[in-house]
């Protein structure tokens, strides 16, 4: 969320960020932001004056009173009424201009960093040499992840599909293991080495943990929900209640969901896309004590994504699929930690990479291809012999103060002065679906068996190998 009072004070700053950004309408969309401020400025001095106007007024009735001027006690009674009608709309438009302002900032994306190279779309990316890590392995004839894994008889898309539909699938075996084994080796790696506080969240979320992190209100779609209800039974209206859970990822059927109203209804919950709706909302709407951050928080958990604009996308094997797991990193900061935190978290994401011996390289996205909250993000692409191409595996972003004026968190200094909004980061450490597809390829063996990198083999009850089963 952007604070309407800087882009009061340098709008010509904001401007220039969003055109970076590629939009091309932003000053109009400035115009339309100071517009709105402005009426609402106004409307709250007119408001200030007639309270002050009242308050002088009911005063005055005393007075008049008092020196038996019945007339003008009468007149001045009026005008009170008066006042108190026109305050009370006022102040219902004042609620409405404030939403109208609140509405409109909640949509536009964060402002770049100064270092973001500027583009539309990820040809522009830059990458980071000096982060580069390891060399494609030579394979003859490499396979891809769902054939390799297909042939193993450990991975079922046909089932998964019968069951759940399309972008899910059942791991069994030694699969099902190597994943479990992923998530606790990086929890390891993440809360030993780097000093994350393991977590077990929530993945289900109120709208306005969705709202803090920025899902809400623009990327609905591809978000999934659960909502309860109370249904009624109409031989038992009045007596009894029948109750029922109803799982929803129809966005046809939004119009009954409980933000609408209907009678009956409880609230319903989000299920989380990434662990960093949980993991950075749990500092909503605090004051913290600078001397405790920053705070770095790790969890390994389920995430659900629509992937609404992945149409003919990935459409075969684990790349991109409505449920995955994933460890997720959050770090909460001041302002002058976070540059270098953003840094150290990108480490802590190549580190499982390097310990997997996993060939890898780190771009820095361009303006145009950055998330919605971020304002400088590195993506860690793995290489996957399957495909011959380079494939995101984690993306760790630093969002600065974006989410945290969204979600109302501050910190207060030494002296206990309240400072302004912390910073926040998030990246992933990592994608566990798809580590274990960038293991299955780059360790698969000609006689269809699958290496186990040897930094996971005490996790993998000591086996060295995946053989069919």
């Amino acid at each position: 969320m952007h604070d309407i009072k800087a882009i009061r004070d340098d709008a010509s700053a904001f401007v220039r960020g969003l055109t970076r950004r590629g939009m091309a309408e932003a000053r109009a969309l400035a115009d339309d932001l100071l517009k709105k401020d402005k009426d609402l400025r106004d409307l709250l001095v007119r408001l200030q004056n007639a309270q002050a106007r009242r308050n002088e007024a009911s005063k005055l009735i005393g007075q008049a009173k008092a020196k038996k001027d019945e007339a003008g006690a009468a007149a001045l009674m009026a005008e009170v009424a008066g006042l108190k009608d026109s305050i009370q709309q006022g102040e219902a438009q004042q609620r409405e201009l404030e939403k109208d302002l609140r509405d409109a900032l909640a949509v536009i994306p964060n402002i770049p960093a100064d270092d973001v190279p500027e583009g539309a779309d990820e040809s522009a990316n830059v990458a980071v040499t000096a982060r580069a890590f390891g060399k494609p392995p030579g394979i003859n004839a490499p396979k891809q992840h769902f054939e390799i894994g297909e042939a193993l008889g450990q991975m079922d898309f046909e089932r998964a599909a019968k069951v759940s539909g399309a972008r899910f699938v059942y791991l069994k075996g030694d699969l099902a293991r190597l994943e479990r084994a992923l998530g606790a080796f990086m929890l390891d790696s993440h809360t030993e080495k780097f000093g994350y506080t393991e977590m077990s969240p929530p993945v289900l979320v109120r709208d306005e943990a969705m709202f803090g992190t920025g899902q809400l209100p623009k990327f609905e779609d591809d978000l999934f929900f659960a909502s309860s209800f109370v249904q009624f039974d109409s031989a038992m209206i009045g007596s009894e209640l029948v109750a029922a859970d109803v799982w929803q990822d129809d966005k046809d059927r939004l119009a009954v969901t409980p933000r609408m109203g209907r009678k009956g209804m409880l609230p319903h919950r989000w299920l989380v896309p990434t662990a960093e709706v949980p993991l950075t909302n749990y500092v909503r709407e605090e004051i913290l004590s600078e001397t405790e951050l920053p705070l770095r928080f790790t969890a390994f958990t389920p995430c659900f994504r629509a992937e609404a604009g992945a149409a003919g996308r990935d459409t075969r094997g684990m790349i991109r699929m409505h449920q995955f797991s994933k460890v997720e990193l959050v770090s909460i900061t001041t302002p002058d930690q976070s540059n270098a935190e953003h840094e150290r978290m990108t480490d802590a994401a190549q580190e499982i990479l390097k310990k997997l011996n996993l060939a890898h390289r780190v771009v820095t996205l361009c303006t145009g291809d950055m998330g919605f909250g971020a304002r400088k993000t590195y993506d860690i692409e793995v290489w996957l012999p399957g495909q011959n191409a380079f494939r995101e595996i984690s993306s760790c972003s630093n969002c600065g103060d974006f989410q945290a004026r969204r979600m109302n968190t501050r910190f207060r200094n030494a002296e206990g002065k309240v400072q302004g909004p912390v910073h926040t980061l998030n990246g992933s450490g990592l994608a566990v679906g798809r580590t274990l597809v960038a293991i299955l390829e780059n360790y698969q063996q000609g006689d269809g068996c699958v290496a186990i990198p040897d930094a996971l083999q005490p996790y993998m009850g000591g086996k060295k190998v995946i053989a069919k089963i």
